[in-house]
């Protein structure tokens, strides 16, 4: 890795600040932890600073020497444990690591894990009512106050509330302590999931007579007609000993806090009961929430007993209306519309499993770039702060419960508590978010494999049970893969979806799910997950191929983003997007995934590739092609976009195919001045009458239609982006997209020279969080990014701020992502600033050697934590890169360049591949035109001649050409007076004027593949 840190810089000069900054922190905050007063700040307190956390046991959930045994007793001594703010997630905060760990959890290690909060309570309070809230823990959480158990709660992802009601001390002097065990047992999750109490926590303080948790129901049941009736269900608990007579006080308030409507309604509530009081009021001429001004009102409720007020709650709504028709889609407010939507897993790149609300902002912004409109929750319910985030943005949602149900997937998921927790888990789910305009659909489960078992429809109509047993009002669906075909009558899958509102299918083909629609006419369909192709940022791969094999050479292990890395299971993003353009029954589409998460890095299983390929932007949150392509059908605004996103890494006169997504039906490429031509779209119409663009051609993209290619409805077949093949020139190349004759748009792409500067963006922070997302571009002289350049960037703060972690989206990445280094990839990296608490600017730079540094400021903020991510960051340089063998491309994972120095004939490097048909393509095994290998050393040595031993075979022969170059100081230069005597039975040997280098590369060309067992230099 070039201009890999030593240990005397991390030790010394910026690096000594680093550490610093990340310290001193933790010291002020354990002072604090002598003085446990508990600020209170109304009904509601954050628990989210000063906790002590120590890691039990990172590689299994026992506690092997006792240690922790007594961890929930007062007296316990944990002033040896770090001192940790929640959310806190403790795998990311771990070192990647291949022992112990598997791909599915991105190699990141679970384990078991205690938390202790230390504090007192005031006098006040006594006579109150006082409770715990927990958003989520991962997972199977034990909590523990004084030492006494309150309760166990498996599930990651519901909250749930204890009673600490004489539990608790309240005097202003005796501490409480408030122990948490969590454990992480691995495999418990298909994609990583974090460790800890990931979500937020909080005190609740009331009267015994109060609004009951999640007990505020606001429904707008008139709205469909025109009308503002807002009607509020409160649960109105009263734990005195006494029956109470409960008046409840509804207040309406528009966006501007302006009084719109009120009622009230008075109960009687006996002693230890919880009962409902309803009011219902009307707005005048209510604004409707949409995804173009999300409009949102609010609930003021107040308890009154005896004139008192006793407890006063707010809960956010707003008025609107849906419909999933069969027939004609989605509406929204009557308005049709396609579901644009995006699986994202709860995860945030660097930050691991944490939860920020700016971070989350920040994620959710990315996809309304894209035009996304709807989130699906995959697979899992989301925490809080996103449904309030997406309700404020105008993006809909699809809340989802279980990844299974009584059968599992991996051997410590969630089957081994359905059957008890299952009822209670989804209920909180509904509960959780109910109130919500964003929500419009509930999901029991995903591809769940009881779903083709005898037991899946009973488990089915319990759990469609208890959603509507709390909302009538939405659908209830499933997302599954096991309809991909017409269900038998009577079949599992049948009377599963007759139970159903409707379905979200998982990669179906256009004709499986057009046969689904007719087989049940009364059900809408849409899909849950589409396309899921695989892509690398900046990485290309004949665009020619509609599916490619993958490269398995170590440090080259990425996919082609020319919409042409395929799984098994999966279509291409263009597929996808006409199937659900062409089918007005169908409501939308859900891509997987908007982002690279991490863990489940399909197409490989192997360290150190550890996030997924599946995003439309990578982990690091730097969109991708695949963004532009769905943005170019899912947006309407004047936009072009050039692929590939490099005018830099080719060969002098190699052809190079340019495509050219865009909103506008017509582009003209340019290069250095002069046109190449001017391509477009057509102008069609759906068989509904709904218009898009498209060019008229045959693109093979489906093997079940006699043309070969996806066919419309309405007979036509093209491709959602315009192609030229250009010679590669350095220079500038510019894609010009024109209506009616006028330039709306551009993009441009320029020759880029040596990198000479680092230069940081800043996105702007967004509401209620810390995090501040800080991208660094690598340039040259001109300010062109250098597409290849992968210099090691070093990250430094100035301010109430900490680097609290980096990334640079590269999915087969070694290192740690909290820490203050990364390399750039593909010319770009990002760093995630936590604010630390003021408001005084944070300045960030980023600086490598030899180049000039960046720097940048964002603004403080008082909501930073002292103790968040990044702030236990242990800097673990990573090794100097050295492979003795390399190859441009391996076509699988055991004919890696390794192999030919393994002195075993029966192994060897090869670029043979094999690529599994899909279900609309054919498997492809085409030989590659160019490949090379290497050898090098660490220290130079003298040498004049190269033997490779090639292997002969049916699908293998000799290259056609061979050329030898060797690594100097300005690069590859090639070997003078080259000699080369082939050998089919012997080895081939290249001789050639002797040279004195670290690294020799063999280039070939050939019609087959090739493969060679041996190689070696004199």
């Amino acid at each position: 890795m070039p201009n890999s840190p030593s240990r005397r810089q991390v030790l010394g000069g910026v690096g000594a600040a680093v550490v610093t900054s990340a310290l001193a922190p933790v010291a002020r905050a354990a002072e604090t932890l002598t003085r446990p007063d508990l600020a209170l700040t109304g009904r509601v307190t954050d628990l989210g600073a000063g906790w002590r956390f120590a890691l039990a046991n990172p590689d299994g959930v026992t506690d092997p020497d006792g240690r922790f045994a007594r961890a929930m007793d007062p007296a316990f001594d944990d002033t040896a444990w770090q001192v940790v703010d929640v959310p806190h997630d403790w795998s990311i905060e771990l070192p990647p690591t291949a022992e112990g760990t598997q791909s599915g959890s991105g190699f990141f290690r679970g384990g078991l894990g205690w938390y202790r909060k230390t504090f007192t309570l005031p006098p006040s309070i006594a006579g109150k009512r006082v409770s715990v809230e927990f958003d989520g823990v991962y997972s199977d959480a034990h909590v523990h106050l004084n030492g006494e158990l309150l309760g166990n709660h498996p599930y990651a992802y519901t909250g749930w509330s204890w009673d600490l009601t004489g539990k608790a001390h309240t005097d202003g002097r005796t501490p409480n302590v408030l122990a948490v065990r969590a454990a992480n047992p691995l495999p418990s999750s298909r994609w990583y999931s974090g460790s800890g109490i990931y979500r937020r926590v909080r005190l609740v303080v009331t009267e015994p007579v109060h609004v009951a948790r999640h007990g505020t129901f606001v429904t707008t049941p008139d709205i469909a007609a025109g009308r503002g009736t807002v009607r509020v269900a409160t649960d109105v608990a009263n734990d005195s000993g006494g029956a109470v007579a409960a008046e409840v006080r509804t207040t309406v308030t528009d966006p501007a806090g302006r009084v719109v409507a009120s009622g009230s309604a008075t109960v009687g509530v006996p002693a230890g009961q919880t009962v409902t009081a309803v009011t219902t009021q009307r707005v005048d001429e209510p604004k409707l929430w949409s995804v173009e001004q999300p409009v949102r009102y609010r609930v003021r409720t107040d308890v009154v007993v005896a004139g008192r007020v006793l407890d006063t709650t707010t809960t956010t709504f707003g008025f609107r209306y849906t419909e999933f028709h069969p027939d004609n889609g989605f509406s929204l407010n009557g308005e049709p519309m396609k579901l644009r939507g995006v699986n994202l897993h709860s995860t945030q790149g660097a930050l691991g499993a944490v939860v920020d609300a700016a971070a989350l902002e920040h994620q959710m912004r990315l996809m309304l770039a894209m035009g996304v409109n709807a989130l699906r929750t995959a697979h899992n319910p989301p925490d809080p702060q996103l449904v309030e985030i997406c309700e404020r943005l105008g993006i809909l949602m699809m809340v989802e419960a279980f990844d299974c149900w009584r059968t599992g997937k991996l051997e410590f998921d969630y089957h081994r508590d359905f059957d008890a927790w299952s009822g209670r888990d989804i209920a909180e789910m509904v509960h959780a978010a109910k109130n919500s305009p964003a929500v419009v659909l509930w999901s029991i489960g995903n591809e769940v494999p009881d779903a083709s078992m005898a037991g899946g429809p009973a488990i089915a109509a319990e759990l469609i049970a208890a959603v509507r047993a709390i909302d009538p009002t939405r659908p209830v669906i499933m997302g599954s893969d096991r309809y991909r075909s017409v269900p038998a009558p009577g079949s599992p899958q049948d009377l599963i979806l007759r139970q159903l509102d409707g379905l979200g299918v998982n990669y179906n083909t256009a004709q499986s799910i057009d046969g689904l629609h007719a087989a049940y006419p009364d059900k809408f369909f849409f899909e849950s997950e589409s396309s899921s192709e695989t892509s690398t940022r900046g990485v290309y791969q004949e665009p020619d191929l509609l599916n490619t094999g993958e490269n398995h050479t170590p440090g080259k292990r990425a996919t082609s983003s020319y919409d042409n890395n395929l799984a098994s299971w999966t279509f291409s993003g263009e597929y996808s997007l006409k199937k659900d353009r062409d089918r007005k029954f169908c409501q939308g589409q859900f891509l997987w995934a908007g982002q690279d998460y991490l863990g489940e890095p399909t197409p490989y299983d192997v360290f150190p590739v550890k996030t997924s390929f599946f995003g439309a932007v990578d982990s690091a949150g730097l969109p991708k092609d695949a963004f532009h392509l769905f943005r170019s059908q899912w947006t309407t605004a004047p936009m072009v976009h050039l692929t590939p996103m490099d005018w830099t890494t080719h060969r002098p006169g190699e052809p190079v195919s340019v495509w050219v997504y865009s909103t506008v039906d017509t582009v003209e490429l340019v290069l250095n001045g002069k046109s190449l031509g001017v391509r477009k779209f057509d102008r069609k119409t759906t068989v509904d009458g709904r218009p898009y663009l498209e060019t008229s051609e045959p693109a093979g993209d489906d093997k079940n239609d006699p043309s070969g290619s996806y066919t419309s409805p309405n007979g036509g077949t093209g491709k959602l982006h315009l192609t030229w093949t250009v010679p590669f020139a350095p220079g500038t190349l510019t894609a010009i997209a024109r209506a009616g004759g006028r330039e709306v748009a551009r993009d441009t792409l320029v020759t880029a020279g040596p990198p000479h500067a680092v230069t940081l963006t800043a996105s702007p922070r967004s509401e209620g969080g810390a995090m501040s997302f800080v991208t660094a571009t690598v340039v040259d002289a001109h300010g062109v990014v250098v597409p290849g350049a992968e210099p090691v960037l070093r990250f430094a703060v100035r301010g109430p701020g900490r680097v609290a972690g980096v990334d640079n989206g590269r999915q087969e990445l070694a290192q740690s992502y909290q820490q203050p280094t990364i390399p750039a990839f593909r010319g770009q990296a990002v760093a995630v600033i936590a604010a630390t608490g003021g408001r005084r600017p944070i300045t960030v730079t980023a600086t490598s050697p030899g180049l000039v540094a960046g720097t940048v400021t964002v603004p403080g903020t008082s909501l930073g934590q002292r103790n968040g991510p990044g702030a236990r960051a242990v800097e673990v340089p990573a090794p100097p890169e050295f492979a003795a063998a390399d190859a441009s491309y391996s076509g699988a994972p055991d004919t890696l360049p390794s192999a030919m120095l393994d002195g075993d004939p029966a192994t060897g490097w090869s670029n043979a591949y094999t690529k599994q048909a899909t279900a609309t393509l054919k498997a492809v095994s085409r030989p590659r035109p160019r490949d090379w290998v290497s050898l090098a050393w660490r220290q130079p040595r003298r040498v004049g001649m190269l033997t490779a031993n090639f292997v002969v075979g049916a699908t293998l022969a000799l290259p056609d050409t061979a050329e030898v170059s060797y690594r100097t100081a300005r690069g590859w230069e090639p070997v003078r007076n080259l000699k080369v005597t082939w050998g089919t039975d012997a080895p081939t040997t290249f001789t050639f004027d002797p040279v004195v280098t670290t690294e020799l590369r063999l280039t070939m060309t050939a019609k087959s593949f090739l493969r060679i067992n041996a190689l070696s230099v004199s």
